[in-house]
């Protein structure tokens, strides 16, 4: 038994023999999309895109609020149970056809508009995150200075402004900080606030009343807004040729900050009380009989590998044919959740120190979001010494997050763009990109007004929400079921190989069962428990509500639209309409010929659905 050790366990799972004696990324196999230079350029392009600013300043909350440590468990049991799955799904199904979002649908013609909708989201997530690159962009400019303009109370502050917490709001039936809750102020006359929450709502953002005070545009944001749009322009002007090798240094600096941090964050006094409340003797097991607990646990697991966005489809349509995408999903899955675990122990120690300096409780200081990113992390840095230099990095490390995953979403509309047209834009790549950004620029200006962190929090409550559940559920649906699962598991044996009945045994679990049912009662939950989003205790008007459903109807409605135009399209009866939408069309197979073999070299597209009946599904 000797022989098969650890390499050969390895070498099971692994190894891809339909290229044992090949590179798989030695050179562009597909000459006329392209492919990556090398397998780095895109784990690390990948890992960049899914590791975002909610690894940074939204796990770490979610694992203190859930139970510190015990969190962990219903977080790693859900990547491995829905996040994985569905992961490696999207990866293996833009590789095999080396096609967008829209295109790939091919496979399932009555759900293109499945694709559509995924475009659509990551282009208007893609103006207000656009706008968030911008407050990094200003905030890391502003720490060019010492002391730190929000260290104290300066000319800019009101009356309101206190160097030390003294008032004290009752919130959700919790006494926290006013100036340290989720976003939720005391907006009476007579709260005190802190030198970094004034300095974000008067200097930074200049903010209004609310969304029906728009105001002028905030010129040091919409510069910066500016700045952001030629950055990413510029990443992007050569698609992956230029990004892949921006990523060496976007994806992998991020980490040089984190550890930096984590290093000065250790030694400091109170921070060990700040990690024991992260993830340590604080860590409350009881927790885990809480629904809401697992509830949490996978939507950060699905939102944080950027599920249902069109993203990962789209970078791995880039790879080559047989690229072991089955390796490189675990790698990129595990590096996102080890990110998000590890980046909770350089905010909790320096939020342990901000507590001790203040002398009140770490649960009093920690929140999450714009609260964590731009007011209370903030304020803690710049009660360091060398306080600049450290907001520098910080702030350099939430712009090279942001920018990485504003890479992916700017190239999934440009590669929409050009694989419907490549004929018209294939030549034009440098100039639809250009335009591209100019267009995410020009949608984002609302968004730099003195309403505009209004209008980016109803575009992440409504867009970046349940909407994206719906989409992947249908994904998963138009996949195993209509499409075949089974149908599935071929076409990847055609990139990786012949693989045994026990390896796809767990693969068709996940997605005939359990991913859809752990998708369906989340979508379920979200939209029971769903609540008018709000700005802290600014609410908004009833127009601003009916705008967010606007644009979840916009996105959603291109299902329905293109189904019924398919079906238009189509000849025949209606069932047999039906039926032919419900097939892979004859466009649906591997981009190059060299790669379509015997099952598609003789393109026989007429057997109809591959609805799978339960127990044939696993044969």
């Amino acid at each position: 038994m000797k022989k098969y050790g650890w390499k050969s366990f390895k070498d099971l799972i692994f190894r891809n023999p339909a290229v044992d004696n090949q590179d798989p990324h030695n050179g562009d196999e597909n000459t006329e999309r392209g492919n990556w230079a090398s397998k780095e350029e895109y784990i690390l392009s990948t890992i960049g895109y899914a590791v975002g600013l909610g690894n940074i300043w939204r796990f770490p909350y979610l694992a203190y609020k859930n139970g510190g440590g015990a969190f962990l468990i219903p977080y790693f049991l859900m990547l491995v149970l829905c996040g994985i799955p569905l992961f490696f799904l999207e990866s293996a199904f833009g590789q095999f056809c080396s096609q967008g979002p829209i295109n790939i649908w091919r496979a399932v013609p009555i759900l293109q508009g499945v694709g559509v909708a995924m475009v659509m989201v990551t282009l208007i997530v893609s103006v207000y995150y656009n706008v968030i690159i911008a407050y990094s962009l200003y905030y890391m400019f502003a720490s060019f200075q010492s002391p730190l303009p929000w260290s104290s109370c300066f000319s800019w502050a009101d009356s309101n402004c206190s160097n030390t917490p003294a008032v004290y709001c009752n919130v959700s039936g919790v006494l926290v900080a006013n100036w340290t809750q989720e976003n939720n102020t005391c907006f009476s006359s007579s709260a005190e606030q802190s030198p970094s929450e004034q300095y974000w709502d008067r200097v930074a953002l200049q903010r209004s009343s609310g969304l029906d005070e728009t105001g002028p545009v905030v010129w040091h944001l919409a510069l910066c807004l500016l700045l952001s749009s030629v950055l990413v322009a510029a990443a992007l002007i050569r698609g992956i040729k230029s990004s892949g090798k921006v990523v060496y240094f976007t994806a992998t600096f991020p980490y040089v900050v984190i550890v930096i941090l984590l290093i000065r964050g250790v030694t400091l006094e109170g921070a060990r009380d700040g990690i024991e409340f992260y993830i340590g003797s604080q860590s409350n097991l009881t927790k885990l009989t809480e629904a809401q607990v697992w509830k949490d646990a996978a939507t950060q697991t699905f939102y944080s590998l950027s599920i249902g966005w069109g993203g990962v489809m789209t970078l791995a349509s880039y790879n080559n044919f047989h690229n072991n995408v089955f390796k490189d999903s675990f790698v990129i899955t595990l590096t996102n959740a080890g990110t998000s675990v590890f980046a909770g122990f350089a905010i909790f120690s320096i939020l342990g120190h901000m507590a001790y300096v203040y002398k009140m409780p770490v649960g009093d200081v920690v929140t999450e979001g714009f609260g964590l990113a731009f007011i209370a992390y903030p304020d803690a840095l710049s009660k360091l010494p060398i306080s600049p230099l450290f907001s520098i990095l910080f702030f350099f490390m939430l712009l090279t997050v942001g920018l990485d995953s504003q890479f992916a979403g700017i190239e999934v509309v440009v590669t929409c763009l050009l694989d419907a047209f490549p004929k018209i834009f294939k030549s034009k790549r440098a100039l639809l990109t250009v335009t591209a950004c100019s267009i995410v620029y020009l949608l984002g200006l609302p968004c730099v007004t003195r309403a505009g962190i209004y209008w980016v929090t109803l575009i992440d409550q409504f867009v970046a929400s349940w909407v994206l559940l719906f989409l992947a559920l249908l994904e998963i649906i138009g996949v195993s079921y209509i499409y075949g699962g089974n149908r599935f598991i071929k076409d990847i044996e055609m990139m990786l190989g012949n693989k045994s009945f026990i390896f796809w045994l767990w693969w068709r679990a996940c997605w005939f069962f359990i991913s859809p049912c752990i998708i369906v009662v989340i979508l379920v939950w979200s939209l029971k428990t769903f609540t008018p989003p709000s700005y802290g205790a600014v609410l908004f008007p009833d127009w601003g509500l009916a705008l967010g459903w606007c644009m979840v109807v916009f996105i959603l409605l291109w299902i329905p639209v293109v189904a019924l135009y398919k079906l238009m399209r189509a000849e025949g009866s209606p069932w047999k309409r039906l039926k032919s939408m419900c097939s892979p069309a004859e466009e649906w197979h591997p981009y190059l010929d060299v790669h379509r073999g015997e099952r598609y070299g003789r393109m026989i597209h007429n057997n109809g659905p591959d609805v799978n009946v339960i127990s044939s599904s696993w044969l």
